[in-house]
């Protein structure tokens, strides 16, 4: 059965994205990018809220742009290939390899893990992964903690009343200070 990661980067306290919705705090970095290119790369599908799939959109397109470096360009092909559910009650149309969920997050996650197929199935956007993590559907939380304090903003773990277990499978320090922490649901 394929397993439900959410990835996400982070502040040191805990937010996605800073008060001003901004999340200029988590600067491009060479190690990172290519890091994170390789969790995607792991993926058979992709499902996101529409904010994310649309600030992804980008991505359909930059492969396409001759002064994109080597790991922009990797990632923007390996974007491109990934077939992608998006999340909406406001879209009509999604481009690329990407159709609109038909049904609830726990119905096409359910669906999804009983299909064949190779890749997790990968979380993406605060609202989707806090519901996911609500119905207990995610089995692994790969986070990249950035050196940074924000002081508010969206939170990665919004408040909830269930405590989750957690087994650290992986840890990692870039050069920039930048720490991945790889946890599995303990069940």
């Amino acid at each position: 059965m394929r397993s439900v990661t959410c990835s996400m980067s982070v502040s040191l306290d805990g937010y996605i994205v800073g008060p001003d919705g901004s999340f200029d705090w988590a600067p491009p970095d060479e190690e990172v990018f290519r890091f994170a290119t390789d969790e995607v790369r792991e993926a058979g599908v992709h499902l996101l809220g529409r904010r994310l799939y649309e600030s992804m959109l980008y991505w359909e397109t930059a492969g396409q742009d001759p002064a994109l470096g080597f790991s922009t360009g990797e990632f923007a092909t390996v974007w491109k290939a990934l077939p992608k559910v998006v999340f909406s009650s406001t879209l009509m149309a999604v481009q690329g390899r990407t159709r609109l969920a038909s049904s609830s997050l726990a119905e096409e996650i359910g669906r999804l893990r009983a299909e064949p197929g190779d890749g997790t199935i990968a979380i993406g956007g605060a609202t989707l992964a806090a519901e996911a993590a609500a119905s207990d559907q995610i089995d692994e939380y790969r986070v990249r903690v950035y050196p940074v304090l924000v002081g508010g903003g969206i939170p990665l773990f919004p408040r909830r009343e269930r405590r989750v277990d957690l087994e650290l499978v992986e840890t990692r320090t870039f050069r920039s200070g930048v720490v991945y922490l790889r946890h599995r649901v303990v069940r």
